[in-house]
Parts: C-alpha cells; sequence; structure tokens
C-alpha cells in the first residue's frame, strides 16, 4: 500500500455563496492524497499498475469548473470521483482552500478538508 498525492494544485473558479464570488471567482488551491496499491508498480517500474498523476489532476480541474456554492460540495466530489475512476484507490482525501474568504476580516484561506473511503 502506498499513498500519491498531488499538492498546491492552483485553479481560479467560481466557487461560494455570494453573488460576487460566483461571478468573479476567487483563487482555490487543492491538495489530494489517495491510498492504493502500489507495489505492483514500483517493481515492475510501469505506469499501467498505478494512478496517473495526469489523470488525478484532469479529474481535480474538470470538478474545479463546476461551480458550487459550498467547497464541502466541490471537495466531496473529487473524493467520490477518484473513487469511481480508479479502483485500486482505497480512500481519498481532498483539501481546497479559498484565498481571502469574505469573512469580514483578514484571512489569508480557509480550507475544507473531505475524506472518503471505500466500502
Amino acid at each position: 500500500m502506498g499513498k500519491i498525492s498531488l499538492e498546491g494544485l492552483e485553479f481560479h473558479a467560481y466557487h461560494g455563496v455570494y453573488p460576487h464570488e460566483r461571478s468573479s471567482g476567487n483563487k482555490f488551491e487543492v491538495d489530494v492524497v489517495v491510498e492504493t496499491e502500489i507495489q505492483d508498480s514500483a517493481f515492475q517500474d510501469d505506469l499501467r499498475g498505478t494512478i496517473n498523476y495526469e489523470d488525478l489532476y484532469s479529474l481535480v480541474k474538470t470538478e474545479m469548473e463546476r461551480p458550487s456554492k459550498l467547497l464541502e460540495t466541490v471537495a466531496h466530489n473529487i473524493a467520490e470521483t477518484i473513487l469511481k475512476k480508479f479502483a485500486s484507490a482505497k480512500n481519498a482525501e481532498v483539501k481546497i482552500s479559498k484565498f481571502n474568504p469574505p469573512i469580514g476580516g483578514v484571512c489569508k484561506k480557509a480550507s475544507v478538508v473531505v475524506a472518503t473511503f471505500r466500502t
């Protein structure tokens, strides 16, 4: 067993409750960690036995392009889609951070972490 992670993925997206967030968008950062079986691919040096980083990034990008009011919804959708798309994924953890959230004070970023597990 091992973990594959993509850290610091940056997107300009249109997630938020307020109209200005959904019209002008904001900067977001996404971190993804997927627990998967990696021994076969490690020993055979073969990409077919693991989760391709490019495919994982593409999945995250597609979900980030779908506007949503809540980061919880986006993170959940990403995590669930990972488990559906990659049969070898045992669990997925997704952290989404919104930079300069509109909270009425100084805040560099607000984050949500969602974890899903294959049953």
